[in-house]
């Protein structure tokens, strides 16, 4: 008997599949690397994870969860092959609850469903991945995603309050739950959010939500250079302002763009900063002019202010299209979200530079100038097609992660470490910490059958 026909039986026809489109629609995520599982199960709820992980334990067989396969690290990537285990049919909202100020949501739900959803509440999930119009709850579970408003509320992890999880072995575990603060026993929670899906199957997750600010302003300003652009930014902060978001973006991705969306659209210069603010009417008008004099004071290129949600997203349209605008170079975009601390930003920029002369790709940085999480983009012709090429970015990115590790940095702030950086993973942490992972993970998986292949073997 095949396996799928085993899974078929006790978890039915309709929950597995092993034809060759599935096979192949479940075998990687955005990055470069995919490899077929031998069937793919679709869950439908707690108990089918159970059932499934209960029965892959006792056979030693490798499962590995995915959810809407927007991650950015080939972190889904059924390595060993086995089951790659579907979570995007538990895609219910089961509870929005205002005097509690929380959600209760399957891994499934997209994360921009949910900020709608809460939105309509009164309510505000704040974390805002690129992706969340696509990407999934679960999947930002799994590596702690981010977003532009980290800089003020954080990232996913900070508003997890409570997880429903399936361990290897098939017993559920239940941690946190719908208050705001609890201090009962170890924080699991802070173990699993993050841990790329090696340590269990998270299958509910309670939310703490925050009530929806009524105002917002965003500030758009252009500049001859990035120090300016930095220096804005420093002043923002000497000043006590504190946004919930602080963008910028440099001279190649201002370039894609203008060649992608049209020169009217992009402000001239080569540094681009978006400035958003939020909170009550009265409070944000007097904010946002007050950045807006400091921005003035800086000489920007161009400077321009938005009131109200639909305005000021017309601002941040132009933000939202940099990945897109570069990839219509025809180079194939290698995002790394680097971290540096928040003084080196100029100094990464223009290191970029310098691996640009002597590698020769084009490398396009754009992102969190508030938090130091850039987004650093080799841009690669003949990607795909050359393993010279492949040789040649590895050297370029030994080169950044070197550097960003002596400048205190880390390699990845948001798309974690999966395959893509698995190669950096020794460089990136002590001998210590790593012993300690695989600790944990012998003690919660002892037979290593989740997402096996990443970055712990």
């Amino acid at each position: 008997m095949s396996l799928a026909d085993e899974l078929r039986r006790f978890l039915g026809n309709d929950a597995v599949a092993d034809d060759a489109e599935t096979l192949a629609t479940h075998s990687g995520d955005k990055w470069f690397a995919a490899e077929e599982p031998e069937v793919v199960v679709f869950a439908r709820s707690t108990t089918d994870v159970s059932n499934l992980l209960k029965f892959a334990s006792q056979k030693k067989i490798p499962v590995t969860a995915r959810g809407a396969g927007f991650g950015y690290v080939g972190g889904c990537v059924p390595v060993r092959k086995g089951i790659a285990l579907s979570l995007m049919r538990m895609n219910h909202i089961k509870e929005i609850h205002f005097a509690d100020a929380i959600a209760i949501v399957e891994p499934g739900v997209i994360t921009g469903d949910l900020k709608a959803t809460a939105r309509a509440r009164k309510l505000f999930y704040p974390p805002d991945p690129a992706s969340m119009k696509e990407c999934s709850i679960g999947g930002n579970i799994a590596t702690n995603a981010g977003g532009p408003r980290c800089l003020k509320y954080g990232v996913t992890r900070n508003y997890v309050i409570g997880l429903e999880i399936v361990l290897a072995n098939g017993e559920v575990l239940r941690t946190g739950g719908r208050v705001h603060k609890n201090k009962t026993g170890f924080n699991l929670i802070g173990l699993f959010v993050g841990s790329e899906g090696m340590l269990g199957v998270v299958t509910e997750i309670t939310l703490r939500l925050l009530p929806l600010p009524p105002a917002r302003a965003t500030l758009s300003a252009a500049f001859a250079t990035m120090s300016q652009a930095a220096a804005a930014v420093q002043e923002i902060f000497a000043q006590g302002f504190l946004p919930s978001s602080l963008e910028i973006a440099d001279s190649f991705t201002l370039e894609a763009a203008r060649r992608d969306l049209g020169k009217s659209i992009v402000p001239a210069g080569s540094a681009h900063l978006l400035v958003d603010l939020d909170g009550q009417e009265e409070s944000v008008r007097r904010e946002a002019a007050a950045v807006r004099e400091l921005l003035a004071q800086k000489k920007p290129n161009a400077l321009e202010m938005a009131n109200g949600e639909i305005d000021c997203e017309k601002l941040w349209a132009l933000r939202r299209d940099f990945s897109n605008s570069l990839r219509a170079t025809g180079l194939t975009k290698l995002n790394q979200d680097v971290v540096v601390p928040r003084s080196r930003i100029v100094d990464l920029v223009e290191f970029a530079e310098k691996l640009q002369v002597r590698y020769g790709f084009s490398i396009a940085c754009f992102g969190h100038a508030g938090d130091g999480n850039i987004h650093v983009n080799i841009m690669a012709d003949r990607y795909n097609r050359e393993a010279a090429v492949r040789e040649k970015v590895d050297r370029a990115l030994d080169d950044l992660f070197a550097q960003v590790l002596a400048w205190d940095g880390v390699i990845t702030g948001e798309h974690g470490i999966g395959l893509a950086k698995k190669r950096w993973w020794p460089e990136a942490t002590s001998e210590v910490a790593r012993d300690f992972h695989r600790k944990l993970k012998e003690i919660i998986d002892p037979d290593g059958i989740l997402n096996p292949g990443k970055f712990l073997d």
